[in-house]
């Protein structure tokens, strides 16, 4: 099995990254891991974060083992590049390309192991959703309360003969004082309407 990682638009230059990886390709996943402890370079910490990733992924989504993984392929690709530029003598500019790079590193097992088989589930049973009047005529749970045994309504049915009393819409509030405002203004005419306006 392979396990697949990317890096991608890393803000350094193919050709830097490179120096690091070429050390590494072919390598155990632990070799590696080592071998970029020793390097001296900058992309070092990216690469190795990159192979961080890869080993997570492949114990959490494949659960495989990590001393069994050794880098198969991994790459350094261009991603474009940052145009800048730089002042110089009699008024010029010379351009700078900050290059960009994606980093794309395959893992695979030294000795393949045998995908476990799938244990089936249960089919579950499907439910059918009752209709309003199939709940209706379901008889009502009983609730105890302390000492006494009384049928209580439970659910949507206490719900239902409930009438719902907006507060907010009660005795003067902004939205009468704002309908009354509007009421006023529309009995104007249009002309009064265009007369009542301030000159500017």
């Amino acid at each position: 099995m392979q396990v697949k990682a990317k890096l991608r638009y890393l803000r350094m230059s193919p050709k830097k990254v490179r120096l690091v990886v070429n050390l590494i390709r072919g390598l155990k996943v632990e070799a590696a891991i080592i071998q970029l402890g020793f390097v001296n370079k900058i992309a070092k910490k990216p690469v190795l974060k990159l192979i961080n990733s890869a080993i997570s992924n492949a114990e959490n989504n494949f659960s495989l083992k990590k001393d069994n993984l050794y880098i198969k392929e991994i790459r350094v690709d261009e991603a474009g590049a940052l145009d800048r530029w730089q002042p110089k003598a009699h008024g010029r500019a010379t351009p700078i390309k900050k290059r960009l790079s994606h980093v794309i590193l395959i893992l695979a097992e030294i000795t393949p192991t045998k995908a476990k088989a799938k244990k089936s589930k249960k089919e579950e049973k499907a439910v059918k959703v009752s209709s309003a009047r199939d709940i209706k005529k379901q008889p009502l749970p009983k609730v105890l309360e302390s000492g006494k045994d009384k049928t209580k309504i439970k659910g949507h049915e206490a719900e239902i003969n409930k009438e719902i009393v907006d507060v907010r819409l009660e005795g003067k509030h902004r939205h009468n004082q704002n309908m009354d405002k509007r009421q006023a203004k529309g009995a104007k005419g249009h002309i009064k309407k265009f007369f009542s306006r301030k000159a500017g």
